[in-house]
């Protein structure tokens, strides 16, 4: 049973049933990620790992190009393999883990938030600078070893904002004025408005929902042209993102999966509640994406085409994502 199964099962948080492990095969570790991330580098080829509660995202490579700023709240790793946005003002724990299995030992580094969530894991593979794995663990190593866990209740979400109070006139004139995707979060703040209710207000030329059964035809169908793409998961302290082509599709039950050698993509297909086809302006010219949600309107996946700031968007992504009738 994975982990996060045991936790459920247990009524605990993954954090808290990590932290039990102490002395038998985990080992608390500081939480100095300024240090510790790019520390992960000496580690050699690893697989990231990050998932919410309707998808996981593995992509394998090298940890490098790590840089943390903000005053130490955000991180970034840049690279052409692992692809990450760190939100680390959310992070509080960390563990190593050395877990005997049946094909040997599992070692891996274990990210949790303030309610005991996984936020990021890192599995070494069997490419890994295995040797690099007990001075990295020994230097990092917490000096109280202590299963004790400072959790903290999640804040609440705020309630949101009736349409009636939102200057959508307005919502629609900053949307069209955008000049950069990253600024779309911005936009959603100013006019306190979710990010599904912005989709919804936005009009058709902006957004339009989809039928969700068609994410998973989406990515058979760029896996049929080998066309790149870009797949962000992520939770609320972590995302990751593999750039790059799909190929070996396969469906399990309700769970739809990417099983390529250096990327793994499992999505619960029955959590998607809202799929949507949004553009968004920029200095480059529109940027297509197709966002998927769960029940809760939380962000589950975004779907881009592969792209490079300053350069347009492709063109054979954006027929293939404009090729599905809205809703």
């Amino acid at each position: 049973m994975r982990a996060r199964d045991a936790a459920q099962r247990l009524e605990v948080s993954e954090g808290e049933l990590t932290a039990s492990r102490l002395g038998v095969d985990a080992l608390r570790l500081r939480p100095d990620w300024k240090e510790l991330l790019p520390a992960l580098g000496e580690l050699g080829p690893i697989m990231a790992l990050t998932r919410n509660e309707h998808c996981v995202h593995e992509r394998k490579g090298p940890y490098r190009d790590v840089t943390v700023s903000g005053g130490g709240q955000i991180g970034l790793v840049v690279s052409p393999d692992i692809d990450l946005r760190l939100f680390l003002a959310g992070w509080s724990s960390v563990f190593a883990i050395a877990e005997e299995t049946e094909r040997g030992t599992q070692r891996s580094i274990q990210i949790f938030d303030a309610q005991g969530n996984a936020v990021h894991k890192v599995f070494l593979t069997n490419r890994s600078q295995v040797e690099a794995w007990e001075p990295l663990v020994e230097r990092f190593r917490a000096e109280e070893q202590s299963a004790e866990l400072d959790l903290r209740e999640a804040e609440p979400k705020a309630a949101a904002t009736p349409d009636a109070e939102i200057d959508t006139a307005s919502l629609k004139d900053g949307w069209a004025s955008l000049k950069d995707t990253h600024h779309f979060f911005a936009l959603l703040k100013k006019h306190q408005v979710e990010r599904t209710q912005a989709l919804r207000l936005a009009g058709r030329e902006w957004a339009e929902p989809l039928d969700v059964a068609e994410l998973p035809r989406l990515f058979e169908a760029a896996g049929a042209q080998q066309l790149p793409i870009m797949v962000f998961v992520g939770n609320a302290h972590c995302i990751q993102i593999h750039t790059g082509t799909v190929t070996n599709l396969k469906w399990m039950n309700d769970w739809f999966n990417v099983l390529d050698p250096e990327f793994n993509l499992h999505l619960k297909t029955t959590g998607v509640r809202q799929l949507w086809r949004v553009r968004k302006p920029s200095s480059d010219g529109v940027i297509t994406s197709w966002e998927a949600f769960d029940a809760d309107g939380e962000l589950i996946m975004q779907v881009f085409g592969a792209r490079k700031p300053g350069i347009p968007e492709r063109d054979d992504w954006r027929a293939l994502a404009e090729s599905y009738a809205a809703q």
